[in-house]
């Protein structure tokens, strides 16, 4: 029995640890990838789809390709950084990320799925929305980031609500609300996680073997 309490207690410690911990699974390259991904969809959009409002579909899977795109990419360096800290800690750290933004995420395919399928009239105002959506995540995920981080979410909050404001009308489907919203959020964070975790741990660690 007290093996068991003690077992119990070691599991609540390291959880406890890994909270405490700044998760560093997240990097300013892939962030910036993301960037670069929205930045690049949005100013492609107006070739591949002149009228986005007459094919919402082709909207809706034009963006859901960039996003994927972004999310494998930064899946990819999660997992590969983790497996090569080879640390329990680093990897309940990363499940812990996880965790916290996968909600966000779940709600934003859900509420997709939805409105395309029931309501595709209203499809503009999916980006503002996820935006919205991503700053709750991005909330959601600070205690495990810098602190700085709140002004992503903020961006990400002040950027989709102005979406779902403006960007309907003859402004409806336009390509820069996404590229403004997620290109500048993750460019932003590029700078926060950079500035905040590798600039400085690269010169406490310079001249180490």
């Amino acid at each position: 029995m007290h093996l068991h309490e003690a077992l119990d207690q070691l599991s609540e410690i390291r959880i406890q640890i890994a909270r405490t911990e700044s998760f560093r699974g997240y990097r300013s390259a892939t962030a910036a990838f993301s960037g670069a991904v929205a930045v690049t969809t949005a100013a492609c959009q107006p070739l591949l789809l002149p009228e986005p409002a007459a094919e919402p579909s082709a909207y809706l899977m034009l963006w859901i390709c960039a996003a994927i795109l972004s999310v494998v990419v930064t899946g990819v360096e999660m997992v590969f950084r983790c497996r090569r800290a080879a640390s329990p800690i680093a990897v309940r750290t990363t499940w812990l990320a996880v965790e916290q933004f996968l909600p966000c995420t779940i709600a934003g395919a859900l509420l997709t799925f939805v409105m395309a399928l029931r309501a595709p009239e209203s499809v503009w105002l999916l980006p503002g929305l996820w935006g919205i959506l991503f700053s709750l995540g991005v909330f959601a995920s600070r205690g495990l980031l810098p602190r700085q981080i709140i002004w992503v979410g903020l961006y990400y909050l002040v950027s989709g609500a102005l979406s779902v404001a403006f960007a309907q009308d003859a402004a409806a489907f336009s390509p820069w609300a996404m590229g403004v919203t997620f290109g500048g959020g993750q460019f932003l964070a590029a700078i926060v996680l950079y500035l905040t975790l590798e600039k400085n741990y690269g010169e406490r660690n310079h001249g180490r073997p």
